[in-house]
């Protein structure tokens, strides 16, 4: 009898880096978090002054911005607050962290609930800088809305991924509605996109998935919910939703 042909998988996609913009007035600082990042399959880009660092990230797409405090001429949270009230800077949405030196309790709570991601204490050592990776390729940046390949290789035929991506439609449209109810019991929101990302693997729906899991575990380190996080999740939803609708 012949010999089966072996199958032929195919090769892996070639993703893009996460590019990472590091603004930081202490040379030392930026050096380390830069070459770190950099070890750990970033592109960065670097520079040394607020206002420098909001005009790069107004007119190039950031996966994740790592934005120090206290720095010449504006400090991470006017960046920020500049950057999301800009609706045609390029990184309007991307992820941040903030850096500092010196951060009370009450200090981390306040610069999460402007919009931060996660707040990293300097200095640090390169460990700390792995979990910014994952938080960096988790943006959903790179990711489509709907992947139909994908969205076929779970559900097995396109009959069924249509029925499924009907449901998730369904679903969709009821959560927006009450997701402002869900933030008031973070566990239920935690709950509840936990179940969303399963339905979005299914469907292939992998930009919406990355947001749900990037909000889901801000919520489930801080216990409440953090209104960055929450937008660009609500972004996602409402984006992904039209697309279903069409």
């Amino acid at each position: 009898m012949p010999t089966a042909a072996p199958l032929r998988h195919a090769p892996a996609p070639i993703l893009p880096l996460p590019y990472v913009l590091v603004a930081d007035d202490d040379a030392a600082s930026r050096r380390f978090l830069g070459e770190g990042l950099r070890a750990l399959g970033a592109q960065v880009h670097e520079c040394a002054d607020g206002q420098v660092a909001l005009a790069q990230a107004t007119i190039e797409t950031f996966d994740l911005l790592l934005l120090d405090c206290r720095m010449p001429g504006a400090g991470a949270r006017d960046v920020l607050a500049a950057l999301r009230a800009d609706a045609q800077a390029r990184s309007a949405d991307a992820l941040a962290v903030a850096t500092s030196a010196e951060l009370s309790p009450e200090d981390r709570r306040q610069l999460l609930a402007a919009g931060f991601s996660q707040v990293l204490l300097k200095p640090c050592e390169l460990d700390a800088l792995r979990p910014l990776m994952a938080l960096a390729r988790s943006s959903g940046r790179h990711a489509p809305l709907l992947d139909d390949a994908a969205g076929l290789a779970s559900s097995g035929d396109a009959t069924t991924m249509r029925a499924l991506r009907s449901l998730l439609r369904e679903e969709l449209a009821a959560l927006l509605q009450e997701l402002d109810r869900f933030c008031t019991e973070p566990p239920r929101l935690v709950e509840r996109l936990h179940r969303l990302r399963s339905a979005c693997g299914f469907c292939g729906a992998p930009a919406l998935s990355a947001q749900a899991a990037h909000l889901q575990r801000q919520v489930e380190a801080d216990g409440s919910v953090a209104e960055g996080a929450l937008e660009r999740f609500r972004r996602a939803l409402i984006a992904t939703l039209a697309v279903l609708n069409r």
